[in-house]
């Protein structure tokens, strides 16, 4: 049996993206809910209470991933959407809550209409997707997929001091379900573009084809910090003037190596941060990114030749941490097909495309048939208060979300193994 005509309500998605926004507000109308932090745990608390209200089996893991179940007619691995809730400090209202919101208008439209599935059908949001505070990002569904301990993700200490497991503690979501998770039968995450793609072409729908493999490094730049008038500039040992280095190195090793390649110095920290003193110290992150792991490794070896070689130059230590690393993932393509073809059904245009983001889908992949649903961002703004989605373009989204999860809950994918 098929429901083709079955659609969300669009104005209660709306109103639900709405009131989590209005959770940690920032200028803008933006929102800020880094990881576990307060604003975080009030966001969390309001999602799962909607969980209760519509008889979802919610269950919180250790790590503090939250999976909200609807029965089906088997006991078998889930349909499975999601998303995460957490905000970066600049937040939009769209980021991540769109998926975990749609998902939940996915499982009270089918209650309403009393549809039953053969599959269970759940929607999630994992802890720590954004990694603002605790790196890696996309903490959460890594620990549920194994690709990290337990006990290593809760004492990963973030930018601030704190440590994961004792913020888990604080707020009340280190939760009894053990990790990693049961895989589920499917997964698909709807989500905002974050880029400029698909507004451009007039498209409404991406059917993504994967992710963009990531890797983020922090540098500590160790000088001599001097006054700025007196010591000559042959006998310096300028941590500030090597990290420029290294930022304007970045840059131009992404123009050299074309389209695919991207690479971001999202952070920059002098001390000790005086108009009169040469910095004695410099921290700062490098974020580069390609579709082509040969090619992101070729990135990641030109930048730490660059960086070796300035240390020595310029008389200073530099020392590097991984905070990320992630191979670039290709989505299953019976699921991508699906979103295509769904969109496509529901009279929407659409085009395939990768992801230039990071996403939840991109672990879960490691364990199920996964792909992801994309809809346009204004002018491609992101992580930002004027991050903005057309209302039509939301709703559109999750519609096609819905007729992919029932187009899952009937295909023979394989329990639990990608493809």
């Amino acid at each position: 049996m098929t429901h083709d005509d079955l659609r969300i309500d669009g104005d209660r998605l709306l109103r639900r993206i709405g009131d989590l926004a209005a959770i940690g507000p920032i200028d803008g109308g933006g929102s800020c809910r880094l990881a576990l932090t307060d604003e975080d745990r009030d966001g969390r608390d309001l999602v799962v209470t909607w969980m209760h209200d519509l008889g979802l089996d919610v269950a919180i893991d250790g790590i503090g991933n939250v999976v909200a179940v609807r029965p089906g007619r088997s006991d078998g691995p889930p349909v499975m959407t999601g998303s995460h809730i957490d905000t970066v400090r600049t937040g939009g209202r769209y980021d991540g809550n769109l998926g975990v919101l749609a998902g939940l208008e996915v499982l009270e439209t089918l209650t309403e209409r009393g549809i039953e599935t053969e599959h269970p059908f759940a929607v999630a949001f994992f802890t720590d997707e954004e990694g603002a505070r605790f790196p890696p990002d996309m903490l959460g569904s890594l620990v549920y997929v194994g690709g990290m301990g337990i006990e290593d993700a809760l004492d990963i200490t973030g930018i601030d001091g704190a440590v994961v497991g004792d913020e888990l503690d604080r707020i009340g979501y280190r939760g009894p379900y053990p990790c990693p998770g049961p895989a589920p039968h499917a997964f698909v995450e709807l989500h905002i573009e974050q880029g400029p793609v698909l507004e451009a072409e007039g498209v409404t729908i991406g059917a993504v084809t994967g992710v963009q493999g990531i890797s983020w490094t922090e540098y500590t730049v160790t000088g001599q910090s001097n006054h700025a008038g007196t010591t000559p500039m042959h006998l310096r040992h300028d941590a500030g003037f090597a990290a420029a280095g290294i930022v304007t190195h970045v840059r131009e090793l992404a123009t050299r190596m074309g389209d695919r390649q991207v690479a971001t110095v999202g952070r920059l920290e002098l001390h000790p941060d005086l108009v009169n003193v040469v910095a004695g110290s410099a921290v700062l992150t490098v974020d580069l990114r390609n579709t082509d792991e040969p090619l992101l490794q070729q990135a990641e070896a030109d930048l730490a030749g660059y960086v070796a070689d300035l240390a020595a130059a310029e008389g200073v230590e530099i020392t590097s941490r991984s905070l990320a690393r992630f191979e670039p993932v290709v989505f299953d393509e019976r699921v991508v097909d699906t979103v295509a073809a769904t969109a496509e059904r529901l009279g929407r245009t659409v085009s395939r495309m990768p992801s230039g983001a990071g996403h939840d889908a991109q672990m879960l992949a490691r364990v199920c048939p996964t792909g992801m649903v994309f809809v346009p961002s204004r002018d491609g703004i992101s992580h930002n208060p004027a991050e903005h989605t057309d209302a039509d373009d939301l709703v559109a989204g999750a519609d096609v979300l819905l007729q992919v999860m029932l187009a899952l809950d009937r295909a023979d994918l394989g329990e639990g193994a990608p493809s």
